[in-house]
Protein backbone atom coordinates (compact mmCIF):
# COMPACT_ATOMS: atom_id res chain seq x y z
CA UNK A 1 0.00 0.00 0.00
CA UNK A 2 1.47 3.62 -0.66
CA UNK A 3 0.04 6.86 0.90
CA UNK A 4 1.41 10.31 1.13
CA UNK A 5 1.30 10.44 5.19
CA UNK A 6 1.01 7.96 7.31
CA UNK A 7 -0.39 8.43 10.93
CA UNK A 8 0.57 6.18 13.53
CA UNK A 9 -2.44 6.30 16.25
CA UNK A 10 -6.59 6.28 15.94
CA UNK A 11 -6.96 8.77 19.16
CA UNK A 12 -8.48 12.05 18.44
CA UNK A 13 -4.98 13.58 17.27
CA UNK A 14 -5.03 11.04 14.46
CA UNK A 15 -8.02 11.41 13.34
CA UNK A 16 -8.06 14.91 13.36
CA UNK A 17 -5.15 15.12 10.93
CA UNK A 18 -6.59 12.56 8.97
CA UNK A 19 -9.96 14.10 8.98
CA UNK A 20 -8.32 17.69 7.66
CA UNK A 21 -5.75 16.03 4.97
CA UNK A 22 -8.59 14.38 3.28
CA UNK A 23 -10.97 17.37 3.02
CA UNK A 24 -7.61 18.92 0.94
CA UNK A 25 -6.75 15.85 -0.99
CA UNK A 26 -4.12 14.43 0.98
CA UNK A 27 -3.85 10.84 1.24
CA UNK A 28 -3.52 9.20 4.70
CA UNK A 29 -4.01 6.06 6.45
CA UNK A 30 -4.55 5.58 10.14
CA UNK A 31 -3.18 2.83 12.12
CA UNK A 32 -4.49 1.77 15.44
CA UNK A 33 -3.56 -0.96 18.08
CA UNK A 34 -7.04 -0.90 19.32
CA UNK A 35 -10.99 -1.61 18.47
CA UNK A 36 -12.35 1.56 17.57
CA UNK A 37 -15.43 0.34 20.83
CA UNK A 38 -12.01 0.63 23.02
CA UNK A 39 -10.93 3.84 21.80
CA UNK A 40 -14.21 5.05 22.30
CA UNK A 41 -14.16 3.49 25.46
CA UNK A 42 -11.41 5.85 27.18
CA UNK A 43 -12.64 8.93 29.60
CA UNK A 44 -10.77 11.56 28.99
CA UNK A 45 -10.84 15.75 28.86
CA UNK A 46 -13.79 17.60 27.98
CA UNK A 47 -12.56 21.22 28.11
CA UNK A 48 -11.67 22.24 24.49
CA UNK A 49 -10.19 25.53 23.95
CA UNK A 50 -11.67 28.01 21.49
CA UNK A 51 -9.65 26.94 18.97
CA UNK A 52 -9.90 23.77 19.33
CA UNK A 53 -13.80 24.10 18.65
CA UNK A 54 -12.53 26.14 15.87
CA UNK A 55 -10.44 22.69 14.67
CA UNK A 56 -13.17 20.73 14.93
CA UNK A 57 -16.02 23.00 12.37
CA UNK A 58 -12.94 23.07 10.09
CA UNK A 59 -13.10 19.46 9.83
CA UNK A 60 -16.62 19.59 9.75
CA UNK A 61 -16.64 17.64 12.98
CA UNK A 62 -18.62 20.72 14.72
CA UNK A 63 -22.06 20.18 14.33
CA UNK A 64 -22.91 17.72 17.06
CA UNK A 65 -20.11 19.97 19.59
CA UNK A 66 -21.65 23.22 18.63
CA UNK A 67 -25.63 21.42 19.53
CA UNK A 68 -24.92 19.37 22.91
CA UNK A 69 -21.77 21.36 24.13
CA UNK A 70 -21.65 23.50 26.84
CA UNK A 71 -20.43 26.83 26.64
CA UNK A 72 -18.62 27.98 29.41
CA UNK A 73 -17.94 31.54 30.05
CA UNK A 74 -15.86 30.85 33.53
CA UNK A 75 -15.25 28.90 36.05
CA UNK A 76 -14.62 28.75 39.79
CA UNK A 77 -12.07 28.77 42.15
CA UNK A 78 -13.55 27.23 46.21
CA UNK A 79 -10.89 27.98 48.81
CA UNK A 80 -11.10 28.98 52.04
CA UNK A 81 -14.92 28.13 52.67
CA UNK A 82 -16.05 30.14 49.38
CA UNK A 83 -15.18 30.33 45.91
CA UNK A 84 -14.54 33.06 43.71
CA UNK A 85 -15.44 33.19 39.78
CA UNK A 86 -12.82 33.48 37.07
CA UNK A 87 -14.31 35.54 34.40
CA UNK A 88 -13.11 33.83 31.28
CA UNK A 89 -15.43 35.84 28.82
CA UNK A 90 -14.91 39.64 29.97
CA UNK A 91 -11.06 38.95 30.94
CA UNK A 92 -10.57 37.56 27.36
CA UNK A 93 -12.77 39.72 25.40
CA UNK A 94 -15.41 37.67 24.46
CA UNK A 95 -13.49 34.10 24.31
CA UNK A 96 -14.91 30.86 26.09
CA UNK A 97 -14.10 27.06 26.53
CA UNK A 98 -16.41 24.34 25.27
CA UNK A 99 -16.80 21.49 27.52
CA UNK A 100 -17.41 18.17 25.28
CA UNK A 101 -16.37 14.84 26.35
CA UNK A 102 -13.47 13.16 24.38
CA UNK A 103 -15.11 10.48 24.00
CA UNK A 104 -18.10 12.11 22.14
CA UNK A 105 -15.43 14.56 19.82
CA UNK A 106 -13.36 10.76 18.86
CA UNK A 107 -16.91 9.69 17.78
CA UNK A 108 -17.59 12.64 15.54
CA UNK A 109 -14.40 11.92 13.89
CA UNK A 110 -14.65 8.37 13.67
CA UNK A 111 -17.88 8.69 12.14
CA UNK A 112 -16.93 11.56 10.03
CA UNK A 113 -13.57 9.08 8.86
CA UNK A 114 -16.11 6.90 7.77
CA UNK A 115 -18.96 8.57 5.68
CA UNK A 116 -15.68 9.99 3.43
CA UNK A 117 -14.31 6.41 3.64
CA UNK A 118 -11.15 7.32 5.70
CA UNK A 119 -8.45 4.61 6.09
CA UNK A 120 -8.57 3.68 9.53
CA UNK A 121 -6.95 0.07 10.05
CA UNK A 122 -8.17 -0.80 13.57
CA UNK A 123 -6.30 -3.74 16.06
CA UNK A 124 -2.99 -3.46 14.34
CA UNK A 125 0.20 -5.10 16.20
CA UNK A 126 4.05 -4.18 15.80
CA UNK A 127 3.65 -0.92 13.89
CA UNK A 128 7.36 0.34 13.25
CA UNK A 129 8.37 2.89 11.17
CA UNK A 130 11.63 2.61 9.07
CA UNK A 131 14.05 4.94 6.99
CA UNK A 132 12.43 7.98 8.57
CA UNK A 133 15.66 9.40 8.22
CA UNK A 134 14.99 9.07 3.95
CA UNK A 135 13.15 10.27 1.78
CA UNK A 136 11.28 6.75 1.09
CA UNK A 137 9.64 6.14 5.35
CA UNK A 138 7.54 3.24 5.46
CA UNK A 139 5.63 1.75 7.85
CA UNK A 140 4.96 -2.14 8.31
CA UNK A 141 2.59 -3.76 10.70
CA UNK A 142 0.84 -7.01 11.84
CA UNK A 143 -2.64 -8.50 11.28
CA UNK A 144 -3.03 -12.10 12.55
CA UNK A 145 0.16 -13.69 11.08
CA UNK A 146 0.67 -11.53 8.15
CA UNK A 147 2.79 -8.85 8.03
CA UNK A 148 2.16 -5.65 6.24
CA UNK A 149 3.49 -2.58 4.33
CA UNK A 150 2.75 0.98 3.78
CA UNK A 151 4.94 3.14 2.21
CA UNK A 152 4.75 7.23 2.74
CA UNK A 153 6.05 10.56 2.39
CA UNK A 154 5.74 10.87 5.99
CA UNK A 155 5.25 9.48 9.31
CA UNK A 156 3.40 10.87 12.18
CA UNK A 157 3.63 9.95 15.38
CA UNK A 158 0.07 10.31 17.68
CA UNK A 159 0.09 7.06 19.34
CA UNK A 160 0.86 8.66 23.18
CA UNK A 161 3.26 8.64 25.50
CA UNK A 162 3.58 4.69 25.69
CA UNK A 163 3.62 4.35 21.63
CA UNK A 164 6.50 3.51 19.10
CA UNK A 165 7.05 6.82 17.45
CA UNK A 166 8.97 8.68 20.36
CA UNK A 167 11.07 5.47 21.04
CA UNK A 168 12.08 4.80 17.83
CA UNK A 169 14.55 8.19 17.57
CA UNK A 170 17.75 7.39 18.66
CA UNK A 171 18.09 8.62 22.36
CA UNK A 172 21.19 10.75 21.55
CA UNK A 173 18.85 12.61 19.02
CA UNK A 174 16.43 13.84 21.36
CA UNK A 175 16.29 15.30 24.60
CA UNK A 176 13.51 14.47 27.46
CA UNK A 177 12.02 16.72 30.30
CA UNK A 178 10.06 14.91 33.40
CA UNK A 179 8.52 16.48 36.23
CA UNK A 180 6.56 13.74 38.47
CA UNK A 181 3.91 15.20 40.84
CA UNK A 182 3.94 13.30 44.46
CA UNK A 183 -0.20 12.50 43.94
CA UNK A 184 -2.55 10.92 41.35
CA UNK A 185 -6.45 11.86 40.90
CA UNK A 186 -9.04 9.73 41.72
CA UNK A 187 -11.93 10.41 38.88
CA UNK A 188 -15.62 9.09 38.99
CA UNK A 189 -18.34 9.46 36.52
CA UNK A 190 -21.59 9.49 37.55
CA UNK A 191 -25.04 9.47 35.73
CA UNK A 192 -25.50 12.82 37.85
CA UNK A 193 -26.66 16.37 37.84
CA UNK A 194 -23.73 18.31 37.74
CA UNK A 195 -23.17 20.32 41.09
CA UNK A 196 -22.34 23.48 39.64
CA UNK A 197 -23.02 25.24 36.11
CA UNK A 198 -19.65 25.55 35.83
CA UNK A 199 -16.47 23.89 36.43
CA UNK A 200 -15.09 24.52 40.54
CA UNK A 201 -11.58 23.75 41.04
CA UNK A 202 -11.27 23.49 44.70
CA UNK A 203 -8.13 24.25 46.97
CA UNK A 204 -8.47 22.12 50.52
CA UNK A 205 -6.37 21.43 53.30
CA UNK A 206 -7.31 17.99 52.81
CA UNK A 207 -6.55 18.09 48.85
CA UNK A 208 -7.21 19.23 45.76
CA UNK A 209 -10.76 18.85 44.07
CA UNK A 210 -12.33 19.52 40.89
CA UNK A 211 -16.32 19.39 40.04
CA UNK A 212 -16.99 18.79 36.12
CA UNK A 213 -19.17 17.16 33.64
CA UNK A 214 -19.82 15.53 30.46
CA UNK A 215 -23.14 17.03 30.05
CA UNK A 216 -26.42 18.04 32.27
CA UNK A 217 -26.83 14.66 33.33
CA UNK A 218 -23.64 13.07 33.53
CA UNK A 219 -21.07 14.57 35.90
CA UNK A 220 -17.27 13.84 36.21
CA UNK A 221 -15.47 14.26 39.93
CA UNK A 222 -12.01 14.07 40.71
CA UNK A 223 -10.09 14.35 44.70
CA UNK A 224 -6.17 14.23 45.07
CA UNK A 225 -5.21 11.21 46.32
CA UNK A 226 -1.94 9.88 47.60
CA UNK A 227 0.26 7.64 44.80
CA UNK A 228 0.00 5.23 46.96
CA UNK A 229 -3.86 4.66 46.87
CA UNK A 230 -5.46 2.63 44.53
CA UNK A 231 -8.97 2.05 43.09
CA UNK A 232 -10.31 -0.72 45.55
CA UNK A 233 -9.37 1.77 48.75
CA UNK A 234 -12.11 4.11 47.47
CA UNK A 235 -16.22 2.66 47.74
CA UNK A 236 -18.51 5.08 46.01
CA UNK A 237 -19.87 6.01 49.54
CA UNK A 238 -16.03 6.70 50.95
CA UNK A 239 -15.54 8.96 47.30
CA UNK A 240 -18.25 10.97 47.95
CA UNK A 241 -17.98 11.82 51.61
CA UNK A 242 -14.00 13.01 50.77
CA UNK A 243 -15.55 15.03 47.56
CA UNK A 244 -17.62 16.99 50.16
CA UNK A 245 -15.50 17.92 52.66
CA UNK A 246 -13.29 19.46 50.02
CA UNK A 247 -16.44 21.70 49.05
CA UNK A 248 -17.82 24.77 50.18
CA UNK A 249 -20.70 23.96 51.94
CA UNK A 250 -23.11 25.53 49.53
CA UNK A 251 -21.27 22.95 47.02
CA UNK A 252 -21.71 19.80 49.39
CA UNK A 253 -25.11 19.96 50.08
CA UNK A 254 -26.20 20.09 46.48
CA UNK A 255 -24.13 17.50 45.54
CA UNK A 256 -25.99 14.73 43.81
CA UNK A 257 -24.05 11.52 44.57
CA UNK A 258 -24.77 7.98 42.62
CA UNK A 259 -22.94 5.05 41.47
CA UNK A 260 -19.88 5.00 39.48
CA UNK A 261 -19.64 4.88 35.77
CA UNK A 262 -15.99 4.80 35.57
CA UNK A 263 -13.68 5.43 38.14
CA UNK A 264 -9.97 5.24 38.29
CA UNK A 265 -6.68 7.02 39.63
CA UNK A 266 -4.06 8.62 37.11
CA UNK A 267 -0.76 9.88 38.36
CA UNK A 268 0.33 13.54 37.13
CA UNK A 269 3.00 14.32 35.49
CA UNK A 270 4.73 16.66 33.08
CA UNK A 271 6.55 15.49 29.71
CA UNK A 272 8.25 16.93 26.90
CA UNK A 273 10.40 15.69 24.34
CA UNK A 274 12.69 18.13 21.94
CA UNK A 275 12.51 18.09 19.00
CA UNK A 276 9.04 16.76 17.55
CA UNK A 277 10.59 16.01 14.07
CA UNK A 278 13.15 13.25 13.42
CA UNK A 279 14.06 12.80 9.76
CA UNK A 280 10.36 12.48 8.21
CA UNK A 281 8.65 11.36 11.52
CA UNK A 282 6.87 14.19 13.32
CA UNK A 283 5.21 13.63 17.14
CA UNK A 284 2.14 14.89 18.30
CA UNK A 285 -0.12 15.24 21.47
CA UNK A 286 1.11 12.55 24.33
CA UNK A 287 3.98 11.09 22.00
CA UNK A 288 5.85 14.09 22.61
CA UNK A 289 4.26 15.93 25.59
CA UNK A 290 2.32 15.75 28.56
CA UNK A 291 0.95 17.63 31.12
CA UNK A 292 -1.27 17.66 34.49
CA UNK A 293 -4.92 17.84 34.22
CA UNK A 294 -5.36 21.17 36.21
CA UNK A 295 -5.28 23.64 33.48
CA UNK A 296 -7.23 21.07 30.61
CA UNK A 297 -4.27 21.32 27.99
CA UNK A 298 -3.65 17.92 27.20
CA UNK A 299 -6.15 17.75 24.32
CA UNK A 300 -5.84 21.02 23.63
CA UNK A 301 -2.14 21.19 22.81
CA UNK A 302 -2.44 18.27 21.10
CA UNK A 303 -5.13 20.04 18.56
CA UNK A 304 -2.11 22.48 18.24
CA UNK A 305 0.41 20.16 16.94
CA UNK A 306 -2.44 18.99 14.35
CA UNK A 307 -3.16 22.55 13.68
CA UNK A 308 -0.26 23.15 12.77
CA UNK A 309 1.17 19.56 11.15
CA UNK A 310 -1.94 20.28 8.88
CA UNK A 311 -1.05 23.82 7.51
CA UNK A 312 2.54 22.44 6.94
CA UNK A 313 1.50 19.44 4.62
CA UNK A 314 -1.20 21.37 2.77
CA UNK A 315 1.34 24.38 2.12
CA UNK A 316 3.79 21.26 1.13
CA UNK A 317 1.62 19.37 -1.34
CA UNK A 318 -0.58 22.30 -2.75
CA UNK A 319 2.09 24.88 -2.65
CA UNK A 320 5.31 23.43 -2.59
CA UNK A 321 6.78 25.19 0.77
CA UNK A 322 8.18 23.96 3.30
CA UNK A 323 8.05 26.42 5.59
CA UNK A 324 6.04 24.46 8.21
CA UNK A 325 7.65 21.28 7.72
CA UNK A 326 10.65 22.42 8.66
CA UNK A 327 9.65 24.71 11.53
CA UNK A 328 7.01 22.66 13.17
CA UNK A 329 9.04 21.05 15.87
CA UNK A 330 10.37 24.77 17.17
CA UNK A 331 6.97 26.72 16.44
CA UNK A 332 4.95 23.68 18.34
CA UNK A 333 7.19 23.21 21.13
CA UNK A 334 7.25 27.53 22.01
CA UNK A 335 3.35 26.53 22.61
CA UNK A 336 3.71 23.03 24.46
CA UNK A 337 6.05 24.80 26.91
CA UNK A 338 3.64 27.58 27.32
CA UNK A 339 1.19 25.15 28.30
CA UNK A 340 3.29 23.28 30.51
CA UNK A 341 4.53 26.66 32.69
CA UNK A 342 0.58 27.19 33.03
CA UNK A 343 -0.61 23.55 33.91
CA UNK A 344 2.66 23.28 36.50
CA UNK A 345 1.70 26.51 37.40
CA UNK A 346 -2.61 25.75 38.17
CA UNK A 347 -1.40 22.36 39.62
CA UNK A 348 1.23 24.23 42.41
CA UNK A 349 -1.39 26.63 43.38
CA UNK A 350 -4.45 24.35 43.73
CA UNK A 351 -3.01 20.73 45.23
CA UNK A 352 -1.26 19.72 48.90
CA UNK A 353 1.88 18.98 48.63
CA UNK A 354 2.95 16.35 51.10
CA UNK A 355 6.82 17.71 51.17
CA UNK A 356 5.21 21.17 51.86
CA UNK A 357 7.44 23.30 54.72
CA UNK A 358 4.94 26.02 56.20
CA UNK A 359 6.96 28.76 53.90
CA UNK A 360 5.58 26.78 50.87
CA UNK A 361 2.29 26.74 52.53
CA UNK A 362 2.14 30.68 53.28
CA UNK A 363 3.65 31.23 49.54
CA UNK A 364 1.12 29.37 47.68
CA UNK A 365 -1.73 30.84 49.82
CA UNK A 366 -0.64 34.44 48.98
CA UNK A 367 -0.40 33.16 45.16
CA UNK A 368 -3.80 32.72 45.77
CA UNK A 369 -5.04 35.63 47.00
CA UNK A 370 -2.69 37.67 44.42
CA UNK A 371 -4.45 36.17 41.72
CA UNK A 372 -7.88 37.09 42.87
CA UNK A 373 -6.69 40.43 43.60
CA UNK A 374 -5.31 41.27 40.45
CA UNK A 375 -6.77 42.22 37.31
CA UNK A 376 -3.27 41.33 35.19
CA UNK A 377 -2.94 38.10 36.81
CA UNK A 378 -7.29 36.98 36.45
CA UNK A 379 -6.29 38.06 32.45
CA UNK A 380 -3.33 35.77 32.13
CA UNK A 381 -5.11 32.95 33.47
CA UNK A 382 -8.31 33.49 31.55
CA UNK A 383 -6.07 33.75 28.23
CA UNK A 384 -3.96 30.96 28.94
CA UNK A 385 -7.69 29.11 30.19
CA UNK A 386 -9.24 29.87 26.80
CA UNK A 387 -6.28 28.33 24.44
CA UNK A 388 -3.81 30.90 23.38
CA UNK A 389 -3.45 31.63 19.57
CA UNK A 390 -1.69 29.15 16.98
Amino acid sequence: MKTQVGIIGGGPSGLMLSQLLDLQGIDNVVLEKHSREYVLGRIRAGVLEHGFADLMREAQCGERMDKEGEIHHGFYIAHGGGKDRIDLHGHTGGNSVVVYGQTELTRDLYEAREKMGGKVIHNVDDVKPHNITTDAPSLTYRQGDEVKCIDCDYVIGADGFHGVSRKTIPSDKIREYEKLYPFGWLGVLSRTKPVSPELVYAKHERGFALCSMRSQVLSRYYIQVPLTDTVEDWSDDAFWAELKRRLPADLADALETGPSIEKSIAPLRSFVAEPMRYGNMFLAGDAAHIVPPTGARGLNSAASDIYYLYHAMVDHYKKGDDTGLENYSKTALARIWKAQRFSWWMTTLLHKFPDNIPYDDKLQQTDLEYLLSSEAALTSLAENYVGLPF
